[in-house]
């Protein structure tokens, strides 16, 4: 089968398409034939070399890129229950779907509903599990809460608007343009407000009179965590699920303190997905939100498998002008098709 690996870290100029065996599969492990890959930060991160070192997501070289797809299951191990031959599934958080099959745990998989296609799927699942616990789990946002969404027209951003307005949340969004600012708004944004050097905390404290937003989704890292600090009420949290701009090595716990007495939490996607019910569940309900009309996904850019490189790149340049998601179109022919 053919595929796109990385046998060190750098650049673009570390991948490398070829033809490699198809993957084994382990008695719990399901071989899905992929039809659609998603293209993520988590690829690029893969290839500098981020990962090298994390518990949470081990990464050893080589390795096939491509952290969520979706597709057809060929074969299964014999402890496989939940899913079976014929299924269509999508996964995230299990390295190899810039190729034409993937060997996955097959707790990872979610069944797709009929009317749910593979290139919706292999879109969604990442993002949308991550603005799923983190609005629902993390968050905890419910009728008369106030949420502060910072990168709120990308493509987690635009998620966590979404589902926060579903759960009935009032939210504040922040992005880096007025361009961008017009995309949350419309996904629901109740209203957008613009980086202005951390001038964002002051506005959010406008919007609340004063007294701060209960919760605030910051993935940006250094450059804004501070600021989302001042803009969070009395006791409020301050979610950090991301490090864009670059990791924060410097915040004394006192801080937390002199601000309000905040929580600070870092979270991770991988620990909200622990189980095979879990998966389902959390799958299933963003889904049915995608069915009823209340969660929107856009497909920004479609890419064939030898055209990965270029995808990632768009990806890159997407952060800057903040469009979501990526996908690899019909890998298996091995002409992926990327989403985002």
């Amino acid at each position: 089968m053919q595929a796109i690996q990385i046998d060190r870290y750098g650049g673009p100029e570390v991948l490398v398409r070829r033809e490699v065996p198809l993957p084994e599969i382990g008695p719990a492990d399901a071989l899905v034939k992929l039809s659609h890959s998603g293209i993520n930060f988590m690829d690029i991160h893969t290839r500098q070399g981020q990962f090298a070192a994390s518990r949470t997501y081990p990464v050893r070289l080589p390795v096939t890129l491509g952290i969520e797809g979706a597709g057809i299951v060929e074969a299964v191990g014999p402890e496989v229950r939940d899913v079976q031959v014929g299924d269509r599934v999508a996964y995230c958080i299990s390295w190899g779907s810039f190729a034409q099959y993937a060997a996955v745990p097959a707790w990872r998989l979610a069944k797709l509903p009929d009317n749910i296609s593979t290139e919706t799927a292999a879109a969604l699942m990442f993002h949308g599990y991550t603005a799923h616990y983190l609005v629902n789990d993390v968050g905890r946002l419910g009728p008369g809460a106030t949420c502060l969404v910072l990168a709120a027209s990308g493509g987690i951003g635009q998620l966590l608007v979404q589902l926060a307005k579903r759960k009935g949340a009032r939210v504040l969004a922040v992005t880096s343009t007025p361009e961008k600012a017009v995309v949350a708004a419309r996904r629901g944004a109740d209203a957008t407000l613009l980086y202005e050097e951390g001038a964002f905390a002051e506005r959010a404290r406008g919007h609340t009179g004063g007294r701060g937003v209960d919760v605030v989704f910051d993935p940006v890292g250094i450059a804004t965590l501070r600021h989302s600090m001042r803009a969070t009420r009395t006791a409020g949290l301050v979610v950090n699920y991301g490090a864009v701009s670059g990791p924060v090595r410097d915040l004394d716990p006192i801080e937390l303190g002199e601000a309000g007495s905040l929580y600070l939490t870092r979270p991770r996607l991988a620990d909200h997905l622990q189980d095979g019910a879990m998966v389902q569940r959390r799958a299933s309900e963003l889904f049915s939100d995608v069915l009823l009309g209340a969660l929107k996904v856009d497909i920004a850019g479609r890419y064939g498998l030898d055209e990965a490189h270029v995808g990632l790149a768009a990806l890159e340049e997407r952060r800057q002008i903040g469009k979501p998601v990526l996908v690899l179109d019909d890998v298996s022919r091995g002409s992926t098709s990327m989403c985002w």
